[in-house]
């Protein structure tokens, strides 16, 4: 394995996603009827640091049309129910190496199929990962697939390069043809991630917002927002954080969410509402991270 383009730690990186599985199966076996959204969150998140690692983001539990980005809030009620598909998407971090994994819970016991097609797209797509692979090629196995068993892929969203220190990084995996022929290259770490619905194929922002980032330096004359501003830095860097984790040293969450608007004011924070299905079909997702290899792919996150 020539790996020598990208300076890349690929052992840590294996050990970032065996830990990233582990959690990943840990909070599948949580996601019950009745069970609490925050509890299985938050219970998630702590398994990561008890691996010595960090969240590489807020665990995300989308649920039926939701397709990601939802992460509980703070106080949230929400429990599954048995009527719920439910996305566990999450991913362990370590240093600047990053995991990013995820997995559908039918709780109903009616989505079977629309499941087994997400499942059955991410392998296909997987087998066309290798070195000088075109982009969307790779779409376009999951679309004719997605089609063939009566769904469609969702086609804004997809899987994506991972750099150190960047989780979506430069290139776009498309979960149908849109004519990117960019092509994989060797020793590239990417996440594969399909997504398909019964519903239209596309996702919209909801008005749930409770993942931010951070991506710059900003000078502000507000006390409570500079020490806000100082206590990302220090815990999540530029790496997404949930409006939930800040409430454990911030009390209220009008006093948060008024530092992020003045954050947000000098272009330094990046939102990530929770995006859902525009008709509000149900989405299934399922993801791995890979190495790209000359012939193939390595999976990481196993």
């Amino acid at each position: 394995m020539h790996h020598d383009n990208h300076e890349y730690d690929y052992e840590k990186l294996k050990e970032v996603g065996k830990i990233s599985y582990e959690a990943l199966q840990y909070a599948k076996g949580l996601v019950k009827a009745g069970a609490s959204v925050l509890e299985v969150c938050e219970k998630a998140e702590e398994f990561i640091r008890g691996k010595g690692m960090v969240p590489a983001f807020p665990v995300n539990l989308s649920i039926n049309e939701g397709a990601a980005h939802y992460t509980a809030t703070i106080n949230d009620q929400l429990r599954f129910s048995d009527k719920d598909l439910v996305k566990v998407d999450l991913g362990a971090r370590s240093g600047d190496v990053l995991g990013d994994c995820a997995v559908c819970v039918d709780l109903s016991g009616k989505y079977g199929k629309l499941i087994e097609t997400a499942e059955q797209t991410l392998e296909s797509a997987l087998s066309k990962v290798r070195a000088g692979a075109e982009l969307n090629s790779i779409g376009r196995e999951v679309e004719q697939l997605a089609k063939r068993n009566g769904f469609q892929p969702i086609r804004n969203l997809g899987g994506h390069a991972i750099e150190r220190e960047e989780l979506h990084a430069s290139i776009f995996i498309p979960n149908y043809d849109n004519g990117d022929t960019t092509k994989l290259e060797e020793g590239q770490v990417v996440a594969i991630e399909t997504f398909i619905t019964t519903g239209e194929g596309s996702v919209t922002d909801s008005d749930i917002v409770q993942i931010f980032q951070k991506t710059g330096a900003a000078s502000t004359r507000s006390p409570e927002t500079r020490k806000m501003a100082e206590s990302i830095d220090n815990q999540y860097k530029t790496y997404p954080f949930a409006i939930r984790w800040l409430s454990k040293e911030f009390a209220s969450e009008f006093g948060i969410r008024k530092a992020l608007n003045e954050l947000n004011s000098f272009g330094v924070i990046e939102s990530f509402p929770a995006l859902v299905e525009r008709s509000r079909g149900i989405v299934a997702q399922a993801e791995k991270e890979v190495i790209v290899e000359k012939d193939s792919c390595t999976v990481v996150t196993k």
